[in-house]
C-alpha cells in the first residue's frame, strides 16, 4: 500500500520499520518539528524524523494541518491510508478523509477505556491489570472510532510506564502490519458506550508522592509516572525522583517515615520499598548504589 506514516517520539518507531519490512510506500512522513532541547539550546529532530531520515523517507513536520495548503499537500500524495500513532496534532476532517481507506490509528489501551493521551500511565495508575493495543479507523471524536484489531497484554506488578511502553509498541508495530494485509476482510466494531474512561494528560502536581495514601496507590503512582515525568519525594531538604518501588509490610509509624534503613517508607496503609532513585542532575540508581553513597536511616522524614 501506499501509506502515509503520522508518529513523533520513540514509541511510534518500530511501527514505521515494520510498514518498511513489510514492504509498504512510504509516501512521507509527518511528525512534530524539532524543538530546542539540551544544554545548547539547538533545535532537535524528534524519534521519528530521525529514523525516518536514517531510511531515505521525506519528512514534513507543519506546524499545523488546519490550513488549506498543508491540506492539499497532504492530499496530493495520494495515499491508499494514513498510520497514525502518537503524532501530536489534531487531525482535520480533510486530512481524515484525503487517504482512500482513511486514517488507522495505534492507540495503546483496550478501547473504550483510556482515550486520550496518556493511557500507558493511567493504566498502571488505577491498578489494571490488562492492557493493549488497538487498530482504531480515526473519525472526528478523541479516540472514538470503531476498532479493527486488538490485542491484550498483561500488567505485571513490577512495569513501569517505561516497560510496558516499549512492549505495547511492539505489539503496535506487529498489530498495524497485521491490519494492512488483511484490510480488506477485517469488519470495523464499534466501541460500546459502556466502559469509557479517559486517559487525561499527566499533570506535573500528581508527581509528588502523598505518603498518607495507601501502599498500594503509592506503588502504582511511582511506576506509573516512570521515568516521566517521574514521581518525587523529599529527602534531607532534596528532591528525589522515585522510579521503581513494590509494596512492604508496615509497622506503626507516621505515614512518609523511613522503616529501616534500606529505604521502605511507610504509608497511610502499608508501606512501599524504593528500588530505583534519582537525584536531581544525576544518573538514575538501585537503592543499593543509592544508599552507599547517601545513607537514609530508619526514621528519617520524607
Amino acid at each position: 500500500m501506499r501509506v502515509i506514516f503520522m508518529g513523533t517520539p520513540d514509541f511510534s518507531v518500530p511501527a514505521l520499520d515494520a510498514l518498511v519490512q513489510a514492504g509498504h510506500d512510504i509516501a512521507a512522513v509527518y511528525c512534530q518539528p524539532p524543538r530546542r532541547a539540551g544544554r545548547g539550546k539547538k533545535d532537535r529532530p524528534t524519534p521519528v524524523h530521525n529514523r525516518a531520515l536514517d531510511l531515505g523517507l521525506e519528512v514534513r513536520h507543519p506546524v499545523s494541518l488546519k490550513d488549506a495548503g498543508a491540506q492539499a499537500n497532504f492530499a496530493a500524495l495520494q495515499a491508499d491510508i494514513a498510520v497514525v500513532v502518537a503524532y501530536g496534532l489534531i487531525l482535520p476532517q480533510a486530512v481524515l478523509d484525503a487517504p482512500r481507506l482513511g486514517c488507522l490509528n495505534i492507540h495503546a489501551s483496550l478501547l473504550p477505556r483510556w482515550r486520550g493521551a496518556a493511557p500507558i500511565h493511567r493504566a498502571i495508575m488505577a491498578g489494571d491489570t490488562e492492557t493493549g493495543v488497538c487498530i482504531m479507523q480515526m473519525d472526528a471524536g478523541l479516540d472514538t472510532g470503531p476498532v479493527l484489531l486488538r490485542a491484550a497484554l498483561p500488567i505485571e506488578p513490577s512495569d513501569t510506564t517505561g516497560t510496558l511502553h516499549d512492549r505495547l509498541s511492539a505489539l503496535g508495530a506487529q498489530l498495524i502490519t497485521d491490519t494492512l494485509a488483511r484490510i480488506d476482510t477485517l469488519t470495523p466494531e464499534p466501541q460500546p458506550e459502556t466502559g469509557v474512561s479517559y486517559a487525561h494528560k499527566i499533570d506535573k502536581a500528581e508527581a509528588r508522592i502523598d505518603w498518607t495514601r495507601p501502599a498500594g496507590d503509592v506503588d502504582r503512582r511511582i511506576r506509573g509516572l516512570s521515568p516521566f515525568p517521574g514521581a518525587w519525594t523529599e529527602m534531607e531538604g532534596d528532591r528525589i525522583k522515585l522510579l521503581a518501588s513494590e509494596p512492604a509490610p508496615q509497622a506503626t509509624v507516621t505515614p512518609g517515615t523511613t522503616l529501616d534503613d534500606g529505604l521502605t517508607v511507610a504509608c497511610g496503609a502499608g508501606a512501599v520499598r524504593l528500588l530505583r532513585l534519582q537525584r536531581a542532575g544525576k544518573a538514575a540508581q538501585d537503592a543499593a548504589t543509592f544508599l552507599r553513597g547517601h545513607p537514609v536511616p530508619a526514621g528519617t522524614a520524607v
